[in-house]
């Protein structure tokens, strides 16, 4: 130990953070009293639990992403993720959101050109199953504005929607991984793309529903917050009332407002 005067508590819980995360503090393991083992040694200890929990928060929250490339694959994958992008809160169900990219990154994966897609569409699921809750608007709201309040309208989607869209068969690909489903895996035809889809929380699941690229297109520009009117003329679809009206069914907005 070095005549240096003791660091505070807050000195002392940054370094060993740094020492964790990123190996950058050598200094750490002086700091810490050895008890059978040197500091260094304890905090290899904690290290490693540390990456565990992370591993594991990122094979729940990219379940299908783990049965593609298998279990040994997914957790160098992760590890490798884990050392260059260090979780930045103690909330790790919001941990891996830039896991993706890194795919679309990562030379060992691009073989698998659509793996990235599918990890995208994950991480939507995901945060459609931790979004907060929010009563969804009522059609009744709307009923009591007439045609130029109705083209001023703009409607706030629900938190629990999300929107993707990939040059693959993401939805087919990843229900069929999850469901083991080996003849569905095999009939998908990578070529049956692009696909646009609607991801929103039911009473009890996660549904993922294709629409049409119109479709997908003007409840794009209906979700940025673009007036109704200025939405149906720019991103023009031919069944536009019928896809608002199942949008409000199904509790797509969560406010409105002029």
């Amino acid at each position: 130990m070095t005549n240096l005067p003791a660091p505070t508590l807050s000195e002392l819980q940054s370094a060993v953070c740094r020492s964790l995360l990123r190996r950058t503090e050598a200094a750490a393991g002086e700091l810490v009293v050895a008890d059978g083992l040197d500091g260094s040694q304890r905090l290899d200890i904690y290290r490693n639990t540390m990456t565990m929990a992370l591993v594991r928060a990122l094979r729940l929250s990219y379940p299908a992403i783990h049965c593609l490339v298998g279990a040994d694959f997914f957790e160098g994958a992760a590890r490798m993720f884990i050392d260059r992008s260090p979780p930045r809160s103690a909330w790790l169900d919001e941990y891996g959101a830039d896991f993706p990219e890194f795919l679309a990154r990562f030379p060992q994966a691009a073989s698998i050109g659509y793996l990235a897609d599918v990890a995208r569409l994950e991480r939507l699921i995901n945060g459609v199953l931790h979004a907060p809750d929010a009563k969804p608007l009522q059609p009744a709201r709307l009923a009591q504005l007439n045609e130029a309040e109705l083209g001023r309208l703009r409607l706030a989607a629900h938190p629990a929607i999300r929107l993707c869209r990939s040059e693959y068969p993401v939805d087919s690909i990843w229900r069929a991984v999850l469901e083991r489903d080996e003849s569905a895996m095999a009939a998908i035809d990578l070529a049956d793309g692009p696909v646009w889809l609607l991801i929103c929380r039911s009473e009890n699941s996660v549904d993922v529903d294709r629409l049409s690229e119109g479709q997908w297109r003007l409840t794009s520009s209906i979700f940025s917050g673009m007036p109704l009117q200025q939405a149906l003329d720019e991103t023009p679809c031919n069944d536009a009332y019928d896809l608002l009206a199942a949008h409000l069914a199904r509790g797509c907005f969560a406010d409105a407002g002029l």
